[in-house]
C-alpha cells in the first residue's frame, strides 16, 4: 500500500510524519519568498507543489495518455464525435489541450526555480535535507524542459524565478542548448538524491531515476532533430550505471502482467518500476491527487461495473496487434480479448476476424479490476503511471551500444532479457496421437506437474479428435497454458471409452531470442520491441520523433487503414499528419504575451 505524505494546510504548516512516502500535492496560490521557506515543513510543502505538475491534468493525469496522440501508431482516441483536436492532428495554436500542456510544464518549471532559489534560506535545516530537495527540483525542472523540447522544439531557458509580470519577453533557445541545460540539471541532481534502495519506493526521485532519465535524454539528443551522435556514449554510460548498481539491485519482474497489477493495487516494485507518477484517493477522502489511468486507456466497463467504471477512450491499432509474435505473452495482457459484465466478470471474446476488428479492440494492461481502494471513483483512479522501468534501461543500453559498435554479445543479451521475460513457457500445443474408441462423452484431460494448464477434449464418432487448452479466466494469457520447465504428460480418462493418447509440446523462454546480423537489423528489432514492451506508457510518439520516422510511420498507417477500415472516422487521424506535426504549436497566448517568441514551422 502507498504510505502517504499528506499536507495539512493550517498556516501553511505540514505534518509529514516519519514515513518516506507519498507526495500529496495540492498546489497553493502565490507564496511570498520573503516570509516563506523558513521551515522544513514549508520546504516540503513547496516540494510537493512541484511534483504536483507530473500528475496534473495537463500531463500524466490526463493529456499524456490520449489527448495529445502520444501513442503514435499503437493506438488512437475512439471518440468519433470529437472531430478536431491534437488527438487527430486537426487543430490550431489556440487549442486548449495544447495550451494546457504548455502552461502546466511552465508552472512546474517556475515553481522549481522558486524552490531552488530559496532552499537555503534557513541554513539551520540539515544540509542533507536541503540538498536532497535541491536535487529533486533540478531533476524535475530538467524533466519538464525535456517534455517541452521533445514536443515543441527549442524553448526559452528560464532558470530563475519569475519576479515581474512585465519582463516576460524571452527568446527561444536552440534545442541543443535546452538539452545541454537538462543534462546539466540532471547530472547535478544525481549527486544529491538518495539511492532507490534507501528511498524504498518509486514515487520520488532516486539516483536510479536520474540515471535512467539521463540515458533517455541523451538518446533523444543523439536522435532527431539535434542529431548529436556523441550522446550515444553518454546514454550507454548512464544506462550501464543503473544495470551495474549492486545496491539498487534492479531486475525484471518475472511476470510482465504483474507490473501493472502492482501499479493498480498500489504496490511498489522498485526492482523493475523505477519512477512513477503518484496518484491516490477516490474523491471521497482527503486525497484528491487522482488520475485517469485505467479509466481512459483500459478495457471498457459500464457505470455500475464492480471493476470500476472505464469509459475506454483508447483503441489499439492492427499495427500493435500484429507486432506481437507467437509465444509473446505480452499480447494477451496488453490487448483486451474480453469484455467486462456489470458484475465485473469477464466475457471472453474470440480472436479478431480481420484487420478492421483489430483496429476496434481496446488496450488491456491498465485494468481497474485490480484497484484495492474502495469505493472506486467513477471517473478517476489512484493507479500510478510508470515513467521508467528497468526493461527500458536494458533496451536503451542495447540501442546506445548498437549505435556505437553494432550488435555485441552484451547488448543483444540485454535485449533478449526483455524478450525472455515476455515469452511463454506454457503448453504450445496438444496433439492427439491416438483417438481411441468407444467414447460417449468427452473424457477428462489431466496434465502432469504443477504447471497449471487445463484442457478439454472433443469427440466425434466415439473417438477423441482434439484436445484444446481452456481460455485463461483471468485473461492474463489467451489460453490457460500454464508454465513448465519440462514437457508434461497428458492423461485421458473417463468418457466411456479407452485408448486415446496425446502428447504436448511447450514453449521455452529462449524461443524469443534474436541474433541480429547487422546494426540496422538490430535497430529495427529494438524499434518494434519498444512498441511491444511500452505500449500505452506514453513513449511511442517521442520514440518515432527521435528515430526520424514519425512522418513515414503515420503515412504508412494512413495507407493501411484506408484498406483495412475504409470510411471509419479514425483513418483521418493518420492521414492528417504532415511535416508541421514534427512539433506542436506554440500556444497563441504565449505568442501574444512573449513578443520574442517565434512560432513553429507550419503553424504560423
Amino acid at each position: 500500500m502507498k504510505i502517504k505524505y499528506y499536507l495539512i494546510a493550517i498556516l501553511f504548516l505540514t505534518s509529514l510524519g516519519s514515513c518516506k512516502k507519498y507526495l500529496e500535492t495540492e498546489p497553493t496560490d502565490f507564496l511570498n519568498p520573503n516570509n516563506y521557506y523558513e521551515t522544513e515543513a514549508q520546504l516540503q510543502f513547496a516540494r510537493a507543489g512541484v511534483y504536483h505538475h507530473l500528475g496534473a491534468g495537463g500531463l500524466h493525469g490526463t493529456y499524456a495518455s490520449y489527448l495529445l496522440a502520444w501513442h503514435g501508431d499503437e493506438g488512437y482516441m475512439n471518440r468519433a464525435t470529437l472531430t478536431t483536436g491534437p488527438w487527430n492532428y486537426f487543430y490550431s495554436s489556440a487549442d486548449q489541450y495544447n495550451a494546457g500542456l504548455w502552461s502546466n510544464l511552465w508552472a512546474g518549471i517556475n515553481k522549481a526555480n522558486v524552490l531552488i532559489a530559496n532552499v537555503d534560506k534557513n541554513t539551520a535545516i540539515a544540509q542533507s535535507k536541503r540538498d536532497a530537495i535541491r536535487g529533486e527540483m533540478l531533476f524535475l525542472r530538467g524533466y519538464y524542459y525535456f517534455t517541452l523540447v521533445q514536443y515543441f522544439g527549442g524553448v526559452p531557458l528560464k532558470l530563475t524565478p519569475t519576479t515581474s509580470v512585465i519582463d516576460v519577453d524571452i527568446a527561444r533557445s536552440p534545442a541543443k542548448d535546452v538539452y545541454t541545460q537538462i543534462i546539466k540539471d540532471m547530472e547535478a541532481a544525481e549527486k544529491l538524491v538518495p539511492g532507490i534502495a534507501a528511498l524504498g519506493y518509486g514515487g520520488a526521485i532516486s539516483k536510479s531515476a536520474v540515471r535512467g532519465l539521463l540515458a533517455r535524454v541523451n538518446l533523444h539528443m543523439a536522435g532527431d532533430p539535434v542529431k548529436d551522435k556523441t550522446r550515444y556514449a553518454e546514454a550507454s554510460k548512464w544506462a550501464k550505471m543503473v544495470i551495474d548498481d549492486a545496491e539498487a539491485g534492479h531486475s525484471l519482474n518475472p511476470s510482465y502482467s504483474q507490473i501493472f497489477i502492482n501499479l493498480a493495487a498500489d504496490k511498489y516494485d522498485i526492482k523493475e518500476s523505477i519512477w512513477e507518477v503518484e496518484f491516490y484517493g477516490n474523491r471521497t477522502d482527503q486525497y484528491v491527487e487522482t488520475g485517469n489511468i485505467g479509466w481512459i486507456n483500459g478495457p471498457a466497463a459500464g457505470v455500475a461495473s464492480s471493476t470500476g467504471r472505464a469509459d475506454a477512450y483508447m483503441n489499439i491499432t492492427s499495427e500493435l496487434y500484429n507486432a506481437f509474435e507467437p509465444g509473446d505473452n505480452r499480447k494477451w495482457f496488453s490487448i483486451a480479448h474480453f469484455t467486462y459484465t456489470a458484475t465485473g466478470a469477464k466475457t471472453m471474446s474470440l480472436l479478431p476476424v480481420d484487420e478492421n476488428a483489430k483496429n476496434n479492440m481496446k488496450p488491456g494492461k491498465w485494468r481497474r479490476e485490480y484497484e484495492t481502494l474502495l469505493p472506486k471513483s467513477p471517473t478517476t483512479t489512484p493507479i500510478n503511471m510508470v515513467l521508467l522501468r528497468y526493461s527500458d534501461i536494458l533496451l536503451m543500453y542495447a540501442e546506445a551500444q548498437n549505435e556505437i559498435s553494432g550488435p555485441t554479445a552484451e547488448s543483444v543479451e540485454a535485449f533478449n532479457k526483455v524478450r525472455r521475460r515476455a515469452w511463454s513457457t506454457g503448453i504450445k500445443a496438444i496433439t492427439v496421437a491416438n483417438g481411441g474408441a468407444g467414447y460417449t462423452t468427452a473424457p477428462t484431460v489431466s496434465i502432469s506437474g504443477a504447471g497449471g494448464a487445463t484442457a478439454t477434449a472433443t469427440i466425434s464418432a466415439g473417438r477423441v479428435t482434439a484436445i484444446n487448452l481452456d481460455r485463461d479466466p483471468a485473461a492474463i494469457t489467451y489460453f490457460n497454458e500454464g508454465k513448465y520447465s519440462a514437457v508434461p504428460t497428458i492423461t485421458i480418462s473417463g468418457g466411456g471409452g479407452a485408448g486415446a493418447t496425446a502428447t504436448a509440446t511447450i514453449s521455452k523462454a529462449t524461443d524469443g531470442d534474436i541474433n541480429p546480423a547487422s546494426k540496422l537489423a538490430f535497430l529495427e528489432a529494438i524499434q518494434v520491441e519498444r512498441m511491444r514492451e511500452f505500449n500505452f506508457e506514453n513513449t511511442r510518439k517521442a520514440d518515432l520523433l527521435r528515430w526520424g520516422i514519425f512522418l513515414k510511420v503515420h503515412q504508412d498507417m494512413g495507407n493501411k487503414l484506408q484498406q483495412q477500415s475504409p470510411g471509419q472516422y479514425f483513418v483521418k487521424y493518420y492521414s492528417n499528419v504532415s511535416a508541421r506535426d514534427l512539433f506542436m504549436p506554440i500556444p497563441i497566448n504565449e505568442m501574444s504575451s512573449n513578443l520574442k517568441m517565434t512560432q513553429n514551422p507550419g503553424w504560423e
